[in-house]
């Protein structure tokens, strides 16, 4: 039989990955950095290759390191997993996660089967709150978000790339008819969702509703409620087209649909690095990620 590998020090060395730091690394196992430092040397020299690039307090992944890291971190997680499978342990395993309403509404919670029937043990406490990211490590241990770019110093995952499409009621899309008319578009009202002011500014762009025009602008936290005002008749809901495609409402109906603009948002699953140390936290993204939502 083939020699393992060091496990001690292959587990220091995804430690040091995952929490971005070698001195988190340290703490996390209750080591000293020279103890740490030592696991690290022990597993370049059983592979020959250089891990780490040491600059002074930082340690940077070379590209031997990435290579390792991408082929054996996943591989150690099954391990991880399979090995607590067969202990016999069904105690209940929770997730604190943070979601955007709509998202949860429309491509988390019609899903949730499917997860349930992979990790039975597994439960998620939900949490639709605004500005979650503030509270990551805190009361919660993961969130969806739907940002420009999340804060590098996260672990993110980005989930999708979208397109910004204007959606109003079937009565409205008529009205306005097939092309756009920027002094018809100049009167209408716009709801757009707050803090996203991106979509309407990349959207109002390629319809040349330039800024010499000055249309109203409700915004909405709710992506569910800009739908429903939008069916209503009572404007234009500026959103991500997979939010009309999802919705299912016959009341609605995309305006100028031939237009097509990218989003300069996108839903991203993000925590800190260290949460990727909790098995909900490693179960709940491997299988978002997998699933495709």
């Amino acid at each position: 039989m083939r020699r393992l590998p060091p496990l001690r020090s292959l587990e220091a060395f995804i430690r040091i990955v995952r929490l971005g730091s070698a001195k988190a690394a340290a703490a996390e196992l209750a080591l000293s950095p020279s103890a740490l430092s030592r696991r690290v040397s022990a597993l370049e020299d059983h592979i020959a290759k250089k891990l780490f690039l040491r600059q002074h307090q930082a340690m940077k992944l070379t590209e031997d390191g990435q290579a390792l890291f991408d082929a054996v971190a996943p591989v150690l997680d099954e391990l991880v997993e399979q090995l607590e499978a067969q202990t016999g342990d069904n105690r209940l395993l929770r997730l604190r996660l943070a979601v955007m309403p709509l998202f949860g509404e429309q491509r988390l919670v019609p899903r949730l089967a499917e997860l349930r029937r992979l990790h039975p043990t597994l439960h998620i406490d939900m949490d639709s709150s605004a500005n979650p990211v503030p509270k990551l490590g805190d009361t919660l241990d993961a969130a969806i978000i739907l940002s420009m770019e999340p804060d590098p110093s996260l672990h993110c995952v980005q989930l999708d790339q979208n397109f910004v499409h204007a959606i109003t009621s079937r009565a409205l899309a008529d009205e306005l008819g097939a092309e756009p008319k920027t002094d018809l578009l100049a009167r209408q009202n716009f709801f757009v969702h707050s803090g996203m002011e991106g979509s309407f500014e990349a959207w109002r762009e390629s319809v040349g509703l330039t800024t010499k025009y000055r249309p109203i602008v409700d915004h909405y936290d709710s992506g569910a409620l800009m739908l429903e005002a939008a069916a209503q008749g009572l404007g234009i809901a500026i959103m991500h087209a997979d939010h009309l495609a999802r919705s299912g409402d016959d009341r609605l109906s995309p305006l100028y649909p031939q237009i097509k603009v990218a989003s300069p948002y996108s839903y991203w699953f993000v925590c800190r690095p260290r949460a990727l140390e909790n098995r909900p936290v490693r179960m709940f993204m491997n299988w978002l990620m997998a699933a495709q939502l």
